[in-house]
């Protein structure tokens, strides 16, 4: 699963519900990027035993409002969310707006929400990082925002029932 430290993709001693649901929010837009992290995730998610639900969004920014919508319908089943964008830098001030709108609104879903929903959002500077981190050099990111997804679905439920 990548370079990363062990503990951090392992998940060894972890249990791990048998009801868990998880829903994977991933954008059209650099959908070679996004599809390949949603691949990493349900590696994952399907070694694990867990169920989950694809639904795509059309860009970054609407992963947000789309996020809001499946919650809003479906909190009592879902387990915990995973967003998957890819937003590359270009020549304008655009990338910037857009990170911080899909950063600040993620953190605002996890504060107001009871299920984690975890970023799996890249920010990079080129196709090539992004390349990078579903496989390359620096690890699936889509692998590792399974792992997160799963390691928050547990902290839950040890919450629940101590």
């Amino acid at each position: 699963m990548g370079h990363l430290d062990s503990s951090f993709t392992s998940l060894e001693g972890i249990s791990i519900p048998g009801d868990a649901f998880v829903v994977i929010v991933n954008t059209e837009w650099n959908n070679d990027i996004t599809d390949e992290l949603t691949g990493g995730c349900q590696e994952v998610l399907d070694a694990a035993g867990i169920h989950y639900k694809i639904i795509t969004v059309p860009g970054a920014v609407e992963l947000v409002s789309g996020i809001s919508g499946i919650i809003g319908r479906d909190n009592n089943k879902i387990s915990a969310v995973v967003a998957f964008g890819c937003v590359i830098q270009g020549g304008t001030p655009h990338f910037e707006y857009v990170c911080n709108m899909v950063s600040q609104g993620i953190t605002m879903l996890n504060v107001q929400q009871q299920i984690p929903i975890i970023f799996g959002v890249l920010t990079v500077n080129n196709k090539e990082q992004a390349y990078d981190r579903i496989g390359g050099s620096e690890g699936h990111k889509g692998k590792e925002a399974a792992v997160a997804a799963i390691k928050m679905i547990n902290i839950g439920q040890t919450i629940i029932n101590p």
